[in-house]
Formats: C-alpha cells, sequence, structure tokens
C-alpha cells in the first residue's frame, strides 16, 4: 500500500476495515520522516479498530523509499522478471535485492517485498466462448491477446483495447510473446484449428495450456497429438481438462470457469517457488462438457 501526503493512497490490507487508519499514520510518518512498525488488530494500541477475523496485522511505515530501487523493480517486471525489494525496520530506504528466490516476508530485521510479472493469457478460439472469457480476463487485470479468424468477434474485442491477432490459416501459429507467466487456452468447437496450432502452442514457454472439450473430446484430442508425433514431454503439458466448475454450458460460466483454474496456478507458481521449469502439476478434475 502506497500513501500520498495528502491523504491519497493505493492498494490495501484488509479490504477497507483499517485502511483509513493506515493512512493516517502513514502521513504521521512522513511528517516526521521515521520508520516505524506498527500493528493494527489483535495486541494493538489502537483499541477501536478490529479486524472482523480476529487477527492483527504488523505494518511496516517507510517514509522515504529508495525511488531508484523502486524504478529498478518497475524495470524488471516491464521486462517479465521478478523484482524484490528490501525495506529494512530501522532504516528509511528500499533497495533491490537481486534475489528472485527470496519470499515475501520478514527476514531477520528487513522485509523483503517479491513482486511477479503480470499474469499473461494467450486465447485462441472463436464466437462467444473466446468473447466472453478475454473480456473476463481483461476485466481481471490479465494481460490478454486473442487468436481468432472470426472478424466479429476481432472487431468487438478490439473496441474494447484487448490485443487481437487474425488467424488466417490453419497450419500456422502466429507468433505472440509467451514466458513463464504465460498462459494458453484453446476455445474452439471445430477441432480442425486444433491440428497444427495446438502443438505449436504446446512448444511455447508456459506454465498452463488448455483445451476446452469433454472426456471423449480431450481423448480424441491427446490420440490425435500422439498420432502426429508430438513428444510425450509436449503432450504431458496439455491440461486434462479445463476449469474448476463441472460442465459448464454458457459462455460466461466457461469463462468464469477456466479463468480461475489458470489463475489458481498462477497464484502458486508466483509463491516462494520461484520460476518453474515445467508447467504446474494438471490435476484431475471433471472436464467441460460442450
Amino acid at each position: 500500500m502506497a500513501v500520498a501526503g495528502d491523504g491519497r493512497y493505493v492498494g490495501s490490507f484488509s479490504g477497507g476495515c483499517i485502511e483509513a487508519a493506515v493512512a493516517a499514520e502513514a502521513i504521521d510518518s512522513l511528517s516526521d520522516g521515521q520508520v516505524r512498525l506498527v500493528r493494527f488488530g489483535a495486541a494493538s494500541p489502537y483499541l477501536d479498530i478490529r479486524l472482523p477475523c480476529g487477527g492483527g496485522i504488523d505494518l511496516l511505515f517507510n517514509p522515504h523509499p529508495d525511488r531508484d530501487a523502486i524504478t529498478a523493480a518497475l524495470a524488471d517486471l516491464d521486462r517479465r522478471l521478478i523484482a524484490t525489494l528490501r525495506m529494512p525496520a530501522k532504516g528509511v530506504q528500499a533497495a533491490a535485492t537481486g534475489s528472485a528466490d527470496a519470499p515475501t516476508g520478514w527476514t531477520d530485521d528487513h522485509f523483503v517485498l517479491r513482486l511477479v510479472p503480470a499474469l499473461r493469457i494467450i486465447a485462441i478460439g472463436q464466437g462467444e466462448e473466446l468473447a466472453a472469457f478475454a473480456l473476463l480476463a481483461r476485466t481481471f487485470g490479465a494481460d490478454v491477446c486473442a487468436l481468432t479468424p472470426d472478424r466479429g468477434v476481432l472487431d468487438t474485442l478490439a473496441q474494447q483495447g484487448i490485443d487481437t491477432i487474425a488467424l488466417v490459416t490453419r497450419t500456422q501459429l502466429p507468433q505472440v510473446a509467451a514466458d513463464a507467466w504465460t498462459a494458453i487456452i484453446f476455445l474452439f468447437h471445430d477441432r480442425d484449428w486444433e491440428e497444427c496450432l495446438l502443438p505449436a502452442a504446446l512448444g511455447l514457454p508456459g506454465f498452463y495450456c488448455g483445451a476446452i472439450g469433454s472426456r471423449k473430446a480431450q481423448a480424441i484430442r491427446v490420440q490425435a497429438l500422439r498420432d502426429a508425433g508430438v513428444p510425450d514431454d509436449l503432450r504431458a503439458r496439455l491440461q486434462s481438462s479445463v476449469g474448476l466448475i463441472l460442465a459448464t454450458r454458457d459462455p460466461a460460466t466457461l469463462a468464469l470457469s477456466a479463468l480461475a483454474q489458470i489463475v489458481e496456478q498462477y497464484h502458486r507458481i508466483a509463491g516462494v517457488e520461484g520460476v518453474p521449469e515445467a508447467p504446474a502439476c494438471n490435476r484431475q478434475r471433471q472436464p467441460v462438457e460442450r
């Protein structure tokens, strides 16, 4: 959470329970220039400020963060790299640690803040399913790129400021930006579009690659990949099923179900383990019935 001297702030800790008190404390810290560690909630000196959960939060107020360190962290995130900030409890500077694997939390007398690149989603498909998913993912805050042969969907998504790429051939996947923080999802009913595009997508970096369909459709898809000579390690990257909600039958619910699964896996790899060399494990779930 960041607080300006006039009381404006961005970010939150408790969804509104203590933010006003935090802002007031931050302004005091800015006024006297002193770093302070303050507890809110249980065992806090502020008797009238309580968290509904009954717990407590220890907050470090740093009135003079190192602008160069913050600029460097933002530059790392722009380059799709993990950024780390170090905030000493007894100092007034924030400095980059250079350690991408350090988890967020206290280490000796300083607090480490680990920041990961934003979720990037490459959505490939057509029709209402693609439109609903891309719009929901954009609303969530993901960096979305939609690929489709559907001119109407291209126009709709482009008008909403979503990056779009027109699919003009079934045999070649256009060049897309993918990295360890990227999820790829296929939203086609016509599996002819997947024949060449899905194997190409499985070869891209990323933590998630899935394609909608029933158990039967998934079995046919896996067999087609095997028949096409796609190596075992690439076939293993394909999600065993897409979505957290069982048997979705409308575009909006499908979008919510698939996005929830992607975000769940994104948060898992954004934890203390660092960037994975392989995709997150495919847990067995009931596939989306279409």
